[in-house]
């Protein structure tokens, strides 16, 4: 690994620290290095706030190193006025020696703009380093921008004979360890969905609970509004969007969104799209999951087996046509993360 991909290293390293906690922005880290040593660093810790770049320039002691200092960013600079001025510009104007960035940004509104700026100003500026992992790291950002969708992820549980369920009644599959796990995940993603059949079956609450993190963007599928109000998913704990043929409107955090059954999942995409969802785990039943996997719109998949458990009736497991690329071990259970593109890897 030559010095230029150790320093984006660095910064993919940074950004990871505010993950799920960013929205609508991207992950995004900077460090900046004089003579060979970093003497800056700093990362975006969420919407409304400082971008990297500014936050790594903010924490050099001498700011009289930054003209012979280069600045390493793991995506492109930001070329438009936000909530915060570009900082492309703030790079221009500070007279950085050199500027080298991880991957660029497919956003209409940077798209090789920063860069643009930052080389017109006559400052060196080297992009498409460890360009992969930089796009890996803001994956739900470049699929939501260029796919006008979230970022899909599946997830369920399945006992060793590949039932949901016992007897069609909840029943436990996963360990504590698991839960942990299945918690960060929530934390990690942007939202959570599920249908019907799961929200009466269930009660679930969705919540961050036995992790660190925001709770996510609660996703309601209930065309009749069968799901009472009483349930744990219309508590006042997170945002709420329920998808229904009846009704449109907000109540307090719940947003109740009309969307027509034909071409379904087509115009849920929309919706979520509108609604700035860049990343949705898809807990819903096996009916749910498995249009999903038919329409071939998902990104991930993470399946939860319990080996040694074997419920011998219920609801099946959806059936799911790919090879994992990742399998950990906790404890009697094993997790399998599935990419729908391979290439991705």
């Amino acid at each position: 690994m030559n010095t230029d991909e150790l320093y984006i290293k660095r910064c993919i390293e940074l950004a990871q620290k505010a993950l799920g906690k960013t929205y609508p922005n991207p992950l995004v880290g900077s460090v900046i290095v004089h003579n060979g040593k970093i003497i800056g660093e700093g990362y975006h810790h969420k919407a409304g706030e400082n971008h990297a770049e500014i936050n790594a320039i903010n924490s050099v002691d001498d700011k009289n190193l930054i003209p012979e200092s280069t600045i390493y960013v793991s995506l492109e600079p930001c070329a438009h006025y936000g909530k915060t001025p570009p900082c492309a510009l703030k790079i221009k104007e500070l007279g950085f020696k050199k500027v080298v960035i991880g991957a660029m940004d497919s956003h209409d509104k940077v798209n090789g703009k920063g860069k643009k700026i930052i080389q017109d100003a006559g400052i060196e500026a080297v992009s498409g380093i460890l360009e992969k992992e930089c796009i890996e790291l803001n994956k739900r950002f470049f699929t939501y921008h260029e796919k006008k969708r979230p970022y899909i992820i599946l997830k369920w549980a399945e006992s060793g004979d590949g039932f949901l369920d016992k007897d069609f009644r909840p029943t436990a599959i996963s360990n504590s360890l698991v839960n942990q796990f299945v918690h960060q995940l929530r934390a990690d993603e942007h939202a959570i969905l599920v249908g019907t059949q799961t929200a009466l079956n269930d009660n679930p609450s969705l919540t961050v609970r036995h992790a660190e993190g925001i709770n996510p963007v609660r996703i309601l599928i209930d065309f009749d509004l069968k799901v009472p109000g009483s349930s744990k998913i219309y508590n006042d704990e997170a945002p709420t969007l329920i998808i229904n043929t009846q009704k449109e409107g907000a109540e307090k955090n719940i947003k109740f969104i009309k969307a027509g059954k034909e071409n379904f999942l087509q115009n849920l995409m929309g919706v979520l799209y509108k609604e700035q969802i860049q990343s949705v785990i898809i807990e819903g039943g096996s009916y749910t999951l498995q249009q999903f996997i038919n329409d071939g719109l998902w990104d991930e998949a993470v399946i939860i087996r319990n080996e040694a458990l074997k419920l011998e009736n219920g609801t099946p497991a959806p059936n799911l046509d790919a090879k994992p690329y990742d399998i950990k071990i906790f404890r009697d259970n094993t997790v399998s993360f599935y990419p729908k593109d391979t290439q991705n890897i």
